[in-house]
C-alpha cells in the first residue's frame, strides 16, 4: 500500500507536525516520513463520510493497529487539547478518553499532513464490528448479548465521566475482538463535549435518532444515549432495527418475538420511551433486573 495515499500534498506545502507517541513534536517536514519509519501500511479496512480506514502494523514490535486518515476538508468541529494545541473534535475527544477503560478504542498518537489528519488506533488482531457479527448469526442469545451490553455500558459511563458524548452508538462501531470477548467503541467523529444544556444540532446516524430530535430538532445528551443504547440491545438480540423509518420511530411500537424474556423486553421497552424523562439513567441500567445475570465473555 502506498503511503502517499494517506495525505497526498496537492498543495506543495510542508507538512504541519502533530505529538507523536513519545508527546514531542516531530520535526517539520518529517510528519509522513515518521509515519513510514513506525507502520508498515496494510489493507483499506473501511471509508465513510471522515475519511479512510487501514490496517497497519507497528515496525518496532509487529502490533496490529489502525490507521484513519481524516481529510482536513472534512473536519466540522475543532477542539483544544490540554497543551493548546488546536485539532479535530474526533482527537481531542479521543484524548480525553484513551486511557482508563478496555472497552473504549485507545489512541496511540496522530499527526497532521498538509491536507489530512492521520490517527493511529489500537486494533485487535482478530476483530469484528457488531454488525458484521450480527449479519452472520442474525441475533444473539440473551446471556451473550448481556456480556457485550454491559461492555457497552461501561465504555458510555466512562465516556460520561470523561466529559464526552459519543453521540453515534451502533453495530457498527463497536469492535469484538473475537480473541478474548472484549468489546471496543470506536469512531468519536461525530462526538461531542457533553453538556447539561439542549444540542440543537444533529450528528451521527439519522435512523438512530431519538424521538424529540424528529418532533422539536433539539436532545439532552444522556437521555438520546440511552435512546440508542435500547436501539443496540434491540439489534442484538433480534437482530434487526425496529424502527426502519422516521415515522415508526414517533409511532414507538415495537415488536418482540416470543423467544424473548420478559426482563429483556422490560429494559429496552424502557430505554425506548418516547418521553425522554422516562428513560433510565446508565446506573439504571446496571442495576436493572436484566443485567444482574451478567456473566462477561
Amino acid at each position: 500500500m502506498n503511503w502517499k495515499l494517506l495525505g497526498k500534498n496537492r498543495s506543495g506545502a510542508v507538512p504541519v507536525p502533530g505529538p507523536s507517541a513519545d508527546g514531542r513534536d516531530s520535526p517539520p517536514g518529517k510528519a509522513q516520513e515518521a509515519l513510514q519509519q513506525r507502520y508498515e501500511l496494510g489493507p483499506l479496512l473501511g471509508r465513510g463520510g471522515f475519511g479512510s480506514v487501514f490496517a497497519a502494523t507497528r515496525l518496532s514490535d509487529g502490533a496490529p493497529v489502525a490507521i484513519k486518515c481524516v481529510p482536513r476538508d472534512r473536519v466540522r468541529l475543532w477542539g483544544e487539547l490540554p497543551d493548546g494545541t488546536r485539532a479535530p473534535m474526533e482527537i481531542v475527544l479521543l484524548d480525553r478518553v484513551s486511557s482508563g477503560c478496555a472497552a473504549v478504542i485507545q489512541l496511540l498518537e496522530w499527526l497532521e499532513l498538509p491536507d489530512s489528519f492521520v490517527l493511529v488506533l489500537e486494533r485487535p488482531q482478530r476483530c469484528q464490528d457488531l454488525s458484521h457479527l450480527l449479519a452472520e448469526r442474525r441475533f444473539l442469545p440473551e446471556e451473550e448479548a448481556r456480556g457485550l451490553f454491559r461492555q457497552v455500558l461501561e465504555a458510555v459511563q466512562h465516556c460520561s465521566s470523561c466529559g464526552v458524548l459519543h453521540r453515534d452508538i451502533k453495530p457498527e462501531n463497536i469492535l469484538l475482538d473475537l480473541a478474548t470477548g472484549q468489546l471496543k467503541l470506536i469512531d468519536f467523529g461525530c462526538g461531542a463535549f457533553l453538556q447539561d444544556t439542549a444540542y440543537t444540532q444533529f450528528a451521527g446516524t439519522l435512523s438512530y435518532s431519538p424521538p424529540e430530535w424528529i418532533h422539536q430538532q433539539r436532545y439532552h445528551g444522556q437521555a438520546a444515549t440511552i435512546w440508542s443504547l435500547g436501539l443496540l440491545l434491540y439489534q442484538l438480540v433480534i437482530g434487526k432495527h425496529p424502527f426502519m423509518r422516521g415515522q415508526q420511530i414517533i409511532w414507538g411500537r415495537i415488536l418482540f418475538p416470543r423467544r424473548l424474556s420478559q426482563e429483556c423486553q422490560d429494559i429496552i421497552k424502557r430505554c425506548l420511551s418516547m418521553q425522554p424523562s422516562d428513560r433510565p439513567s446508565l446506573e439504571d441500567l446496571f442495576r436493572d433486573p436484566w443485567m444482574q445475570a451478567v456473566h462477561l465473555p
